[in-house]
């Protein structure tokens, strides 16, 4: 286990670049934060880029439930690329990174499928944003706001040693004791998760939010996704008639779209709120925050919670997997979850 936390905050033109392809694909759950940009840049989309943008969001998002800058930012961090003159060679080879991939916990087969399947359409954007100077644009107009926030961030998170708190949290040890944190300008609405101990930020988030965010991104995965116990436990989960229904409704936008992902995240929400709440940083009440965040879709978020708090979590000795397996066992079993949930929402003691 660490004793401390070591920030590294710095911009990255290449994760910028694939958070802004996001916004050009017209997609107006991203437009809406930056229409215009969006609006002075839409005049110079010719015919093909439309078209290649098009097939980029059917490809990923609308068939693969993915979100493009997230899967983009992920697969890229598992490169060394600085440039779009390196993207496109990596986009032309991608052994390297198929084989630093495969060594982390977020290779997918699925996703590598749909990362080969977009390759040819990202390769004729980002090689469009390169004729078109992105960078030089980038570094003139952006880099400069992005700077100044960097230097900011590195006053203001210092007093948050969020990885001590998170591994006593999972009780288990972090890769690392320095996080880095990726500022960039195309972001909104996400934080994202690459690999290693480092996560996306946005420049207008303030430093409480960039906090929250290294507390749950830190978190991801809170188990071991491939370990039969815990295989069983989700898919005893998933005969849940509550969960199930809440799956099923969900809004995909969001980008929880497998069920495993769905279980993780509020894993991960439920972990984050306790430790956000002894820092001090957690955006609202809990139940305010499980009726609202995501259109109300962390329900089991709000079970596990309360589960946490009722059995005093962290007390006993237990890594979080072994408490989850135990609670899905139990207070938490399947068929009693609606009622969990609709309890933990009105008690006052949530």
């Amino acid at each position: 286990m660490h004793t401390t936390t070591r920030w590294y905050i710095t911009p990255s033109l290449v994760f910028d670049m694939f958070c802004w392809i996001n916004i050009l694909t017209g997609d107006p759950f991203y437009v809406r934060y930056y229409a215009q940009d969006y609006e002075a840049f839409q005049e110079r989309l010719t015919p093909e880029i439309q078209e290649a943008l098009r097939r980029l969001k059917t490809t990923v998002k609308d068939e693969g439930q993915q979100i493009i800058s997230a899967l983009l930012c992920l697969y890229f961090s598992a490169t060394a690329d600085q440039t779009l003159d390196d993207v496109l060679r990596t986009l032309a080879d991608s052994d390297q990174m198929y084989h630093s991939l495969r060594s982390t916990p977020y290779y997918q087969e699925e996703r590598w499928a749909l990362y080969t399947a977009a390759r040819p359409d990202l390769t004729t954007i980002v090689r469009f944003l390169q004729e078109t100077d992105f960078e030089g644009y980038w570094r003139s107009s952006v880099l400069p706001r992005i700077e100044q926030r960097v230097r900011e961030l590195q006053e203001e998170l210092g007093r948050f040693n969020i990885v001590v708190e998170d591994e006593a949290m999972l009780g288990a040890s972090l890769p690392s004791d320095e996080l880095t944190v990726y500022v960039l300008y195309y972001v909104q609405p996400h934080g994202i998760r690459v690999t290693g101990t480092r996560f996306i930020t946005d420049v207008s988030y303030p430093a409480a939010t960039v906090a929250r965010i290294a507390v749950h991104e830190m978190f991801h995965p809170p188990f071991d996704q491939h370990s039969p116990d815990f295989q069983a436990c989700l898919a005893s989960l998933c005969a849940d008639p509550f969960l199930a229904r809440t799956f099923e409704g969900r809004n995909p936008d969001y980008g929880y779209n497998t069920f495993k992902g769905f279980i993780e995240e509020s894993c991960v929400r439920a972990l984050e709120q306790l430790v956000n709440e002894k820092f001090g940083i957690a955006r609202s009440e809990a139940r305010e925050r499980w009726r609202d965040e995501d259109e109300g879709m962390h329900v089991f978020a709000a079970c596990l919670y309360a589960a946490m708090r009722q059995e005093a979590y962290n007390t006993r000795g237990e890594t979080f997997q072994q408490f989850l397996l135990r609670m899905v066992r139990s207070t938490l079993r399947p068929g009693t979850l609606e009622q969990t949930y609709h309890v933990s929402m009105t008690s006052p003691s949530s």
